[in-house]
């Protein structure tokens, strides 16, 4: 496959590994935007100075690669929308290798596995909510949420849904004006048009935002997404990080805290530079928070009334 002078808007879906090579500097650290469970995430630069991000699936991945191979590729990559990372080519491809076993070495055929999607340099939510450097004022936080909102929307009305099963803030990027994009379909699932939960045997995620009956009985739905999602935006509304992302308990501990604490008078004392209609949103958004993190899956709300919450809600003369 011919790859001289690529750009952004020329590549193929499919690229061979010696590009990929090419353009992370054989995956140098020099290059490396950050490290996960399901694999190393480089930064890529193309002949025209347009830059990909591209991540190597790690072999010992939680969560089998063929797995996170299939449901990028063959679920996500035809998706377009603002709110979705967009996933712009893919590699996969078998080298022999040599390889120790057992005490001595042999040559094995090993398949490297390598994901490109476009380039979002502002990083992750999560660090720009508690990164040293956060500075993110009420209305582009209210804007964050309603993105957030609008992605999941998305997903959710395809004509097939896709659930994403690890929402949190570090797997939402954002782009060009804090555009919030949601990332990282490794273990995602889609569901048939007349299909409303699944159980499965092989729960994968940060415990700390898992539904707690996804987390205990395997069962996937979308009110166990609109679980993640009201965590994200109680962290987004309050400031107030999640106190742990590993133990359901402490997530349940700070879920408590928002409700007894953020009260519209402690709202008024975090947000003094506000106006009333800002108040009005910050209440709002805490209360959807509170209703998504209910614990009978039944009372949560569906995304399409959040979105509806959300576009009801009262805005600046200036917006």
């Amino acid at each position: 496959m011919a790859t001289g002078g690529m750009t952004l808007k020329s590549l193929p879906n499919e690229l061979p590994l010696d590009f990929l090579n090419k353009i992370t500097k054989n995956f140098s650290d020099e290059l490396l935007l950050g490290q996960g469970a399901f694999g190393s995430v480089y930064k890529g630069i193309l002949d025209d100075g347009g830059v990909v991000a591209v991540k190597k699936l790690a072999e010992n991945s939680p969560v089998p690669r063929d797995t996170i191979f299939a449901n990028e590729v063959q679920n996500i990559m035809v998706l377009e929308h603002e709110n979705i990372v967009k996933l712009v080519a893919y590699c996969r491809e078998a080298q022999n290798k040599l390889v120790q076993s057992n005490g001595r070495y042999i040559i094995a055929e090993i398949t490297d596995t390598v994901l490109c999607y476009e380039y979002l340099p502002k990083g992750s939510l999560h660090k720009n909510l508690f990164g040293e450097s956060s500075s993110i004022d009420w209305d582009m936080r209210f804007k964050i949420i309603k993105g957030i909102c609008e992605g999941i929307h998305f997903l959710h009305t395809l004509p097939s849904p896709v659930l994403h099963l690890g929402l949190k803030p570090q797997n939402i990027l954002l782009g060009d004006n804090m555009t919030p994009k949601i990332a990282d379909f490794g273990f995602s699932r889609i569901f048939g048009q007349d299909q409303t939960r699944k159980n499965t045997r092989s729960v994968v995620g940060s415990i700390g935002y898992m539904a707690p009956e996804y987390l205990y009985n395997g069962e996937i739905s979308a009110r166990s997404n609109i679980y993640s999602l009201g965590l994200i935006i109680m962290e987004i509304s309050t400031r107030e990080m999640n106190s742990s992302s590993t133990d359901q308990k402490h997530a349940r501990k700070y879920i408590d805290g928002v409700k007894e604490n953020w009260t519209l008078e402690k709202i008024m004392s975090e947000y003094i530079e506000l106006e009333e209609h800002g108040f009005d949103q910050v209440e709002a958004c805490i209360n959807i928070g509170l209703q998504c993190v209910e614990i009978d899956q039944k009372k949560r709300p569906s995304i399409e009334n959040i979105v509806n919450m959300l576009n009801k809600l009262p805005v600046s003369e200036e917006v």
